[in-house]
């Protein structure tokens, strides 16, 4: 099984709007409510594709249990620990002009009784997970180096995890090498507190995570495509020109496909060229976390792969 873990999830809001500025009054055309949170959107791609998904985190108030019975619906397998503050709510303000604002708000106060039973029950869930993928940041309370804490012990258990994460939470992730990571070019940039300006020097910040032990870094470059280090092979990914409608999620997309193909065994190759293929087919959808399975085939062997020295 693939276990997807969300700490910090949301009730994401997307109002639709012909035109928004500051200090104005809007009438939203459509609004949408979906379970929000960058592990839930990895357990809905990994659900519509391969099934055997189970996600886990903390989820508090009516907010909360408005995301479990919407996963309930889903038929996503659940195990989130309930806590007494409410899940926190973020909204996306979209105009017709392509305009994105967005509000975040930090997330509740977790209690350490609450992060004790989050941790007895991930020892379970280890138990049964083949894969592990950490997404996302970390509500108050949480320390920092909590997913330090979880890859440790999902290496003592010999189950890959995948990290996907930002700020002081990757900096101590990657201290305990996981197996795979997915930072973009900022983030990379904040892990070494350098001013990347080209392809090569993002390389050869990516080989040094590569040989701290992580077994593959994967450099986010958007609409561009990726870069990718597996051991000794560097990789760069092109992905062709499709009809993008959404291209939020994408990223949560693309580490769904590496999760399965990991699975599956996949060799190096395929695995990258099966995550791209997952990111893409997000892109062409409304819905964020989701991916059309016409569309997945249609891609097939439309993405290159291709070995960079």
């Amino acid at each position: 099984m693939i276990t997807t873990i969300t700490l910090n999830p949301s009730i994401d809001t997307r109002y639709m709007l012909d035109d928004f500025e500051k200090n104005g009054v809007f009438r939203a055309k459509k609004v949408h409510k979906t379970p929000g949170g960058k592990g839930l959107n990895v357990a809905r791609v990994i659900k519509q594709l391969d099934k055997s998904v189970k996600t886990t985190g903390f989820l508090g108030g009516k907010s909360g249990d408005f995301i479990k019975e919407s996963l309930d619906t889903l038929n996503i397998e659940n195990s989130f620990i309930k806590i007494k503050n409410d899940t926190r709510s973020c909204i996306a303000i979209l105009s017709k002009d392509g305009g994105q604002t967005e509000v975040l708000e930090p997330g509740p106060e977790v209690f350490k009784k609450e992060i004790d039973n989050f941790l007895l029950e991930y020892e379970n869930l280890l138990l049964e997970s083949d894969v592990i993928c950490a997404s996302g940041s970390l509500p108050k309370n949480i320390p920092s180096d909590m997913y330090k804490k979880l890859i440790e012990k999902a290496k003592s258990k010999d189950v890959k995890f995948i990290l996907d994460t930002s700020g002081e939470a990757l900096k101590k992730g990657i201290s305990a090498s996981p197996y795979l990571i997915k930072p973009n070019k900022e983030e990379l940039e904040g892990i070494f507190k350098v001013k990347i300006n080209s392809q090569k020097e993002l390389i050869d910040y990516g080989k040094k995570l590569s040989k701290s032990g992580i077994e593959i870094v994967v450099i986010s470059l958007g609409k561009k495509g990726a870069i990718v280090i597996n051991k000794d092979k560097t990789y760069k990914v092109n992905l062709p020109k499709v009809n993008v409608v959404n291209p939020v999620g994408s990223g949560d997309s693309m580490v769904a496909g590496f999760a399965i193909g990991i699975k599956r065994g996949l060799n190096t190759k395929k695995l990258i060229e099966f995550a791209s293929i997952c990111g893409t087919a997000n892109a062409m959808e409304d819905e964020t976390g989701k991916v059309n399975l016409d569309n997945i085939k249609r891609l097939e062997n439309k993405i290159e792969v291709k070995e960079i020295n």
